[in-house]
């Protein structure tokens, strides 16, 4: 009989956030011409951000819902903060053709934004081959961002 005591098991530092909008009657083009002409300076804002992992816009054809499908880093308030303050028109741009939407812009509404996306936020499992690495660990590690 073993009395060794299992190690314990390691926090990740990266969660999931799935962010669920419904988009208002007729705007789904709108939004997909959105972020087809700006996605090189959404790319260049979540570089600028540090904590993304992953980050990818999903509309599911033939519905009015889009997901925003982050893994991050950290602090999910201080994500958020960060988010607002770097990519908040890009988020300005989109909730103006959600329903419901939260008090815009977001970058004068963090308090709502933070309280919207945890309303709207599906929770999962994250599955991870570097569960305790950091954005800034990897980049440190020689995997550098685009510039």
């Amino acid at each position: 009989m073993s009395s060794a005591v299992p190690a314990p098991v390691a926090t990740a530092v990266q969660s999931p956030l799935n962010l669920m909008l419904t988009i208002q009657p007729g705007k789904n083009q709108a939004i997909l011409d959105y972020l087809s002409q700006n996605q090189a300076a959404i790319n260049a804002a979540l570089n600028k951000v540090g904590t993304v992992h992953f980050a990818r816009f999903l509309m599911i054809p033939g519905t009015q819902y889009l997901f925003v499908i982050t893994t991050y880093d950290g602090d999910f308030n201080a994500y958020i903060q960060a988010f607002t303050n770097l990519v908040g028109d890009v988020f300005n741009a989109l909730l103006s053709c959600v329903d419901p939407a939260p008090p815009l812009p977001v970058q004068q509404n963090v308090a709502a934004f933070e309280a919207f996306v945890s309303q709207y936020n599906l929770p999962t499992g994250l599955y991870s081959a570097y569960p305790n690495c950091t954005v800034v660990q990897i980049w440190g590690n020689g995997c550098t961002p685009p510039q």
